[in-house]
């Protein structure tokens, strides 16, 4: 759902995101008494319509996902195969910085270095990406290490490949399982990262229909107009839980102790 709703934002939104009702301020959904039914879940304090922000919104969170992800992943493959096939010195470089990393606070870290590149959307994914690389690296790396010492390695390297490909050619398509599990859960990461950016106001910046920024918004309005937050927030509940099972699910799948 979440998906489909970001392809289709432009024809499933009943308004534009940033067109502003002057007349219909802090209108209540539309099945409570002062609703109107051209606002199905009402709208925000300068009159724009929360469904239309809500479904623009879910386009943007899914970018994020999307960026963040590929970003950590492609770099966490790129750390962790070299790391755990040449081993020595680079190995323990690699695995001490993303100690250092980890032992970070993961939202104090992002917002240090959305505070020095300076409040965007871009800052932040590129921050999240950041945050959340160590986990990849380490993936990576632990597989590359269980899979090197096999026959199937052995026999590559007997019969001549080369560095690169026995790191991208050989070992990493035998380690893509947990990695492929480890990204769909990203995503939820991702989204719940980017929305406490946004939050903070170190995110998306207004005027941009972001869920966690509509949040910061509304948060002066919560006693008298509740259907400002409850929405975005709803909004991001069900999509990261919807992500959250879609990498259990491919847990189960793909991971092979679990089928019997």
């Amino acid at each position: 759902m979440p998906v489909f709703l970001a392809v289709f934002a432009d024809y499933i939104a009943p308004h534009s995101p940033f067109d502003q009702y002057r007349d219909a301020i802090l209108q209540p959904p539309a099945w409570m008494a002062g609703g109107s039914g051209k606002f199905l879940l009402g709208t925000d304090d300068v009159g724009r319509d929360i469904l239309s922000r809500l479904i623009h919104g879910a386009r943007l969170s899914l970018f994020v996902g999307v960026i963040v992800v590929t970003l950590s992943l492609a770099a966490g493959i790129i750390f962790g195969v070299t790391s755990g096939y040449f081993g020595g010195i680079y190995e323990i470089l690699v695995m001490r910085l993303m100690d250092i990393i980890l032992a970070l606070p993961s939202l104090l870290l992002a917002l240090a270095i959305v505070a020095i590149l300076g409040p965007s959307l871009q800052n932040a994914i590129l921050s999240i990406a950041v945050v959340v690389l160590p986990h990849y690296v380490r993936l990576t790396r632990a597989s590359v290490l269980s899979e090197k010492s096999k026959d199937y390695v052995t026999a590559s390297r007997v019969c001549g490949s080369g560095p690169f490909r026995m790191m991208f050619a050989v070992l990493l398509p035998n380690c893509m399982a947990p990695l492929i599990v480890q990204a769909t859960l990203g995503f939820s990461t991702a989204i719940l990262d980017a929305a406490a950016l946004g939050f903070l106001g170190m995110g998306a910046q207004p005027p941009t229909p972001e869920w966690g920024a509509m949040l910061a918004g509304a948060l002066q309005f919560v006693q008298r107009a509740w259907w400002v937050v409850t929405f975005p927030g709803l909004a991001i509940l069900i999509t990261v839980l919807a992500f959250n099972l879609a990498g259990d699910g491919l847990r189960d799948a793909l991971d092979p102790k679990m089928k019997r």
